[in-house]
């Protein structure tokens, strides 16, 4: 048996064999030891945050322990830089689609918020016939977009809930709810005052 010093003398490529051979998890303590600071700025680079940065860095050692006996490497260095940038890349993605949809419920209210005079009339008898008429518009959006558009404005689920609900990709619930919510002002605008 080869003591902790002597392991850790061992060259990458050598670690590396030793892994695979003896699935010998203080293998990736040394790699750890060895590369955290490469890992640690690549992160930084990329995320610009330190908490973020040390979180990744934990996040991609642990993705160590299955994919080093998943892969062949033969540069281990210049291969775990790849796999912390890919790593960055992907939260950075996640977390701006994250950004997104939140942006687009911002959106999305603002909108509502516009169309205030048209939704929210001072007169109680104007607001009744403001009412029906919303009711009427709904009636008159196709299947998928009223559904959507009561889930949404209505029972006030979010978009998540309202795909898990009807089937319907995130996409599709958006799509629908942003164009059965047009074509309901269009409708609207097009009937007040009849």
């Amino acid at each position: 048996m080869i003591s902790t010093t002597d392991i850790s003398l061992l060259s990458d490529q050598e670690l590396l064999s030793l892994h695979k051979e003896k699935n010998d998890k203080s293998v990736i303590g040394i790699l750890f030891k060895r590369y955290t600071h490469l890992v640690l700025g690549v992160c930084m680079k990329y995320l610009k945050d330190e908490y973020g940065a040390k979180d990744c860095v934990m996040e991609i050692f642990e993705k160590l322990l299955t994919d080093l006996s998943r892969h062949e490497i033969a540069n281990f260095k210049s291969w775990l830089h790849t796999v912390t940038k890919n790593h960055c890349l992907m939260k950075l993605r996640s977390s701006k689609s994250k950004f997104t949809e939140r942006f687009e419920d911002e959106k999305i209210n603002l909108e509502v918020v516009e169309t205030n005079l048209l939704l929210h009339p001072e007169d109680s008898n104007e607001k009744e016939i403001m009412l029906k008429l919303m009711e009427k518009g709904i009636d008159q959006l196709n299947d998928e977009q009223r559904t959507c558009v009561k889930q949404f404005y209505l029972e006030e689920k979010s978009y998540q809930e309202v795909r898990d609900l009807t089937g319907f990709s995130m996409l599709k619930v958006k799509s629908y709810i942003q164009n059965g919510k047009r074509n309901l002002k269009i409708f609207m605008e097009k009937n007040h005052g009849r």
